[in-house]
C-alpha cells in the first residue's frame, strides 16, 4: 500500500510539473499571433487620401491669373459668357477686343457662333500688341491672311484641361497645334501660354493665351 501510495503521489507531482510547462507554451502561440497581426497592421500602406480629381491634375472651373480680371458678374463674368456663343462672348470681355475685331473683319462671327462643341484659343489684346503695328495692319486688311490665322486658333472639339497635357490637335485651317503642361500651367505650341483656361462658352471651350499663334 505504501509503494502504490508513493507512486500515486510522483505521477500527480510529474503532472503538476508538466501543466504549466503547457499552458505556457499555448500562452506563447497567442502571443506570436497577436504580434503577426500587429505587424502587419503597422506595414500596411497609408490611406491616399488624395482625390480624383487632383490624381488626374484636372480643374472645373477656370484658372490662371488673367482670370482674376474677368468682372465678377454682367455679360463679361463667366457666368455672362457661359450663357452664350463664343464670338459673343468675347466681345463681352474687355481684354479680348482685338480679336473679336479682327473676328469681324474676317467675317467670322457667325462661323464661330454657330459651331458645336469647339475650343478657341483666345489670344488677349497684349498677345497681338507684340505684333508690329505696321505687319498687324497689313493682317487685318488682308482677309484670307486673317481667316487662315484666326481659324488656326480653333480645335473641332472642346479639350479639357487634362487633354491639354500632352497632345496634338486639327485645328479648323486645316493643320495642327501642339499643347503640353500640368495643373494650371499650359502651353501652346511651346510659345504661347494659357492665361485664363477652361472658360465656358455656349458652345465652346476657351483658353485665353498670351501670344497669337501663326500657322506653319
Amino acid at each position: 500500500m505504501t509503494s502504490t501510495r508513493f507512486q500515486r503521489m510522483a505521477v500527480a507531482v510529474a503532472t503538476a510539473a508538466v501543466l504549466p510547462l503547457a499552458l505556457t507554451a499555448c500562452g506563447g502561440g497567442e502571443s506570436s499571433s497577436d504580434a503577426a497581426a500587429d505587424k502587419a497592421a503597422t506595414s500596411a500602406p497609408a490611406e491616399d487620401k488624395s482625390t480624383p480629381a487632383e490624381d488626374a491634375g484636372m480643374t472645373d472651373g477656370p484658372f490662371g491669373p488673367a482670370c482674376a480680371s474677368v468682372p465678377a458678374d454682367g455679360a463679361g463674368s463667366f457666368d455672362g459668357m457661359a450663357q452664350d456663343p463664343v464670338a459673343t462672348a468675347a466681345s463681352n470681355n474687355p481684354a479680348l477686343s482685338t480679336l473679336v475685331t479682327a473676328v469681324k473683319k474676317a467675317g467670322l462671327v457667325d462661323t464661330l457662333n454657330n459651331a458645336e462643341n469647339i475650343t478657341v484659343f483666345a489670344p488677349t489684346n497684349d498677345a497681338f500688341a507684340k505684333i508690329p503695328k505696321a505687319d498687324l495692319d497689313k493682317v487685318l486688311a488682308d482677309k484670307e491672311m486673317l481667316t487662315n490665322i484666326l481659324t488656326y486658333h480653333v480645335v473641332g472639339e472642346k479639350l479639357t484641361p487634362k487633354q491639354l497635357e500632352k497632345g496634338t490637335y486639327d485645328t479648323l485651317q486645316k493643320s495642327t497645334l501642339t499643347t503640353a503642361g500640368s495643373g494650371e500651367d499650359y502651353t501652346v505650341n511651346d510659345n504661347s501660354k494659357v492665361v485664363c483656361g477652361n472658360v465656358p462658352t455656349a458652345n465652346a471651350t476657351v483658353y485665353i493665351v498670351d501670344t497669337v499663334l501663326m500657322p506653319k
